[in-house]
């Protein structure tokens, strides 16, 4: 790691942004895949933000421990990112994009995390990147991305972002759960023990039929805002 807090943008760095799967995105290619019998399996990257090139010309002290007798005040030119530069994630990024583009991989325009291969046939392939996990829905690329990175095959996707994942290919069912994230923040809040209710009002909360849309011209105003809860 480095002591990456004192960076200055300009000097250091230029850009820090690296974009991160949408939730959103997440959703709609767990449903597509549920509704058409497709393996979602996930992969880690080991080590991910060593893999970055650097731009930037940057020096480091040398590591506490490792300082050669008589060099003391010698410093290390970085050639690739480490943990802790504040420009580390996007460089990760960008190797990962470059790697994708040279094996045929297209980066959808509303997320750029997400990228597709077509193969001949109507085969294809969809793989969703957040940071250093994969989403990979249908074929396999696990060989292509060994020749670059060192991965960790987990297998049948099972929890992402704290959702866990239960797909039943027979029947083209996928089951999302944040059964042991809500049981976590209720803890965080001395709240686990807390009685269940079946809807979120007040108990003493009392309806009345004065609340009820009388006018046609009120129900047309209402059919205008989002139901939040749907």
């Amino acid at each position: 790691m480095v002591k990456g807090f004192q960076k200055k943008k300009g000097v250091d760095l230029d850009e820090l942004f690296s974009p991160i799967v949408k939730m959103t995105s997440i959703r709609t290619v767990l449903s597509i895949a549920a509704s058409m019998d497709l393996k979602v399996e996930q992969l880690d990257v080991k080590t991910v933000f060593l893999h970055g090139d650097l731009e930037e010309e940057i020096y480091m002290q040398q590591l506490e421990g490792f300082v050669e007798k008589g060099k003391k005040n010698l410093v290390c030119k970085l050639k690739k990112s480490l943990y802790m530069l504040k420009q580390a994630p996007r460089k990760w990024y960008q190797k990962f994009e470059s790697l994708m583009v040279e094996h045929v991989f297209r980066k959808t325009q509303a997320d750029h995390c997400i990228f597709v291969k077509r193969y001949d046939g109507g085969y294809f392939l969809i793989l969703l990147l957040y940071v250093d996990d994969m989403l990979i829905v249908e074929e396999d690329p696990k060989k292509t991305l060994r020749k670059s990175f060192a991965i960790k095959d987990m297998g049948p996707t099972k929890q992402i972002l704290r959702m866990h994942i239960v797909q039943e290919r027979t029947k083209k069912l996928l089951w999302l759960s944040q059964e042991k994230y809500v049981t976590k923040v209720f803890q965080r809040f001395s709240m686990e023990n807390s009685k269940p209710v079946s809807l979120m009002l007040p108990t003493n909360n009392k309806l009345s039929g004065r609340q009820s849309l009388k006018a046609t011209l009120e129900k047309a105003e209402m059919m205008k805002v989002p139901d939040v809860c749907t």
